[in-house]
Order: C-alpha cells, then sequence, then structure tokens
C-alpha cells in the first residue's frame, strides 16, 4: 500500500467499511465459482457430501500469536472499539468451536478446537478495517500481512458459520437481507439463509444438523434464542429430523470457503425440502428477524444477479445450480 499517512478516524473508516463491504470485497480477485471466495482443492468436494456423512471431531487447538488491530489506539483490540462505538444488537464474546482443519474432498471431515467468538472480530473484522483505511489513506496493514493465506487454517483464528442455502422444492430460496444495525458481519449484505457461528447451546450440541435446526428455529420461524433443547421431544427439530431420515429434506455439503475481505469462514450447505413439507414446518415463517429480512426467491441466477450478496451465499447458490437436482 503506498503513502503513509496518518491513521484516519476510527468511524470514518468504520462507517466506509459498512457501507462499501461489497465493492472492497468484489475487488479481490475471482476465487471459487467465480466469486471472491478463497478455497482450497481439499475443501471443495467432486459431489455433493450428505451433512450427515462429514465426520466431525475435537482436538486442542494451538494458540495464535498476531498483532492486535484495533484500529484505534485508544483500544486494546478491535471488538473493544466495536463495543464502544459500533456494537450491533447482539455481541457477545461466546465460546465457539474453531475450526483447525478440513478435508471435503477425501475423508468428508472437519477438526475443531476451543474458540471464542470475538476472536474472528479481533482478526478478520480487524482485517478487513486495516484494508478499508489502507485504500482511504494508505495506512499499512500489519494484522494482514501477518495472516498471509487465509485459508491456512492454523495461522489465524477461524470460527467456521453454516451457511445453508434454503430450497422450497426445486424453483424457489430463501434469501435473507443482512440488516446492518443488528449483526456485526456483512451488514448491508444479502446472504443465504440460515447462517450461523458454529458453537454450542448445551450438551450434546457438537452436530452440525443439530446446530442447523437451532438456527432455522431463529431465522425462519422467528423463535428466542434455543438454549439446550431436548431434540428428541422439540417438535420441529423431531418434523426436520424425520424429513431427513425419509428424503423429504436433503442436506449436503458443496464445499468450504474464506472471504478474502473479513476472513469469515463458511461451510457451503445446500438444503433442499419439499414442497409440500416446506409449507407444512415453514408456513409461518418470518418475514422479519433478529438479523434482518427474509424473501423467497426464484432459484435461477438471475435472482442474485446485481445483488451485493456476501461472497459465501453467491459461491453456494452458484455451486447449487451447477450441481443440478438433489438426490
Amino acid at each position: 500500500m503506498a503513502g503513509m499517512h496518518s491513521q484516519p478516524a476510527w468511524e470514518a473508516v468504520r462507517s466506509h467499511l459498512r457501507a462499501h463491504r461489497y465493492e472492497l470485497a468484489a475487488g479481490f480477485p475471482p476465487g471459487l465459482a467465480g466469486t471472491p471466495l478463497l478455497s482450497r482443492p481439499a475443501w471443495v468436494p467432486p459431489e455433493p457430501v450428505p451433512l450427515s456423512s462429514v465426520r466431525i471431531s475435537f482436538t486442542q487447538a494451538p494458540p495464535w500469536d498476531l498483532p492486535p488491530a484495533s484500529g484505534d489506539p485508544a483500544y486494546p483490540s478491535y471488538s473493544a472499539a466495536m463495543t464502544a462505538m459500533d456494537a450491533p444488537t447482539v455481541f457477545e464474546n461466546r465460546p465457539t468451536w474453531r475450526l483447525l482443519d478440513a478435508d471435503l474432498a477425501g475423508t468428508a471431515s472437519l477438526v475443531f478446537g476451543d474458540g471464542r467468538y470475538f476472536d474472528s472480530i479481533d482478526t478478520g473484522e480487524a482485517a478487513a478495517h486495516e484494508y478499508a483505511s489502507a485504500l482511504l489513506a494508505g495506512t499499512p496493514t500489519p494484522l494482514r500481512d501477518a495472516v498471509g493465506d487465509p485459508t491456512d487454517l492454523r495461522g489465524r483464528p477461524a470460527n467456521l458459520a453454516v451457511s445453508a442455502l434454503t430450497r422450497r422444492g426445486d424453483d424457489q430460496f430463501l434469501l435473507h437481507w443482512r440488516d446492518p444495525a443488528k449483526v456485526g458481519h456483512a451488514g448491508g449484505l444479502y446472504q443465504v439463509v440460515p447462517v450461523g457461528v458454529f458453537q454450542s447451546s448445551g450438551p450434546g450440541d457438537f452436530d452440525l444438523w443439530r446446530f442447523l435446526l437451532r438456527e432455522y428455529a431463529e431465522e425462519l420461524l422467528g423463535e428466542p434464542e434455543v438454549t439446550a433443547p431436548d431434540y428428541g421431544t422439540w417438535p420441529f427439530a423431531v418434523a426436520m429430523t424425520e424429513a431427513l431420515a425419509d428424503g423429504s429434506v436433503t442436506a449436503d455439503v458443496l464445499g468450504l470457503g474464506v472471504d478474502p475481505l473479513t476472513f469469515a469462514t463458511d461451510l457451503l450447505v445446500r438444503v433442499v425440502v419439499e414442497t409440500a413439507v416446506f409449507d407444512e414446518i415453514f408456513g409461518s415463517r418470518v418475514a422479519v428477524n433478529d438479523e434482518g429480512a427474509v424473501s423467497m426467491r426464484p432459484f435461477t441466477q438471475d435472482s442474485i444477479e446485481g445483488l451485493p450478496m456476501q461472497a459465501a451465499g453467491a459461491a453456494l447458490v452458484r455451486l447449487a445450480l451447477a450441481a443440478g437436482p438433489a438426490r
């Protein structure tokens, strides 16, 4: 980045980042499915992998040592600066499962360790702030430079988001506009729905399908955050799991990718619900939730053409279109 200048005001850079996330990310070279999303060959299976076939395991997470980048010398971290000056509606440093390794093209496995939600804020969101500041004022990017390759999961803390493209039969899907006043990441952009950072709500929650069920309940049914549910008696979970077992719902992994601007790391999942089952389970879905607004669109490339869409969601739609009909 040429030209060293004084650090611009935190609020000015943050405002620019929020207003131009899409354009900033779109400036990176094309990656997965023609979007800016970064990936690796081992992260893209040759054909869709059933979510139930992905083996997840847990191990000790190595420490990470990256330079702090609050964007403002008055604050020790970017999450502290956000808390003071630009906190979204929900902004808590909850425990998460940090992604350490992934192989979807071979063993269909993911390895996790312990993490915290603010880890990704203090690295990825801070690196996005650095990048915006560098473009605005030529300031350096020590954090981004130290991270190097964002797809190196051992070099930085990576909270895994599970992004689910939810289809009603073969011809419609759900799209989510993320309200910047309500969310800490990707505000103002469109995304598939549901999406959430993989984390626990209680015992027995180290499970990708159960995590998706909780996200569906919150983002589509408007239920309050579900804590430690009994999945065997929770009517919604029972209905969805039975539908998955009989094939009227399918859930397949299409890939894994990293946003080059924010380092957000997304597991890309296609969920197809037969029309009659969708209407029965999600017939009373909400149009507005705690993170933004939900709409139904035709399942075509034209539905996302020209939209300011988060790279993970755009890549997932394109991969799903290319993959053809579900099982």
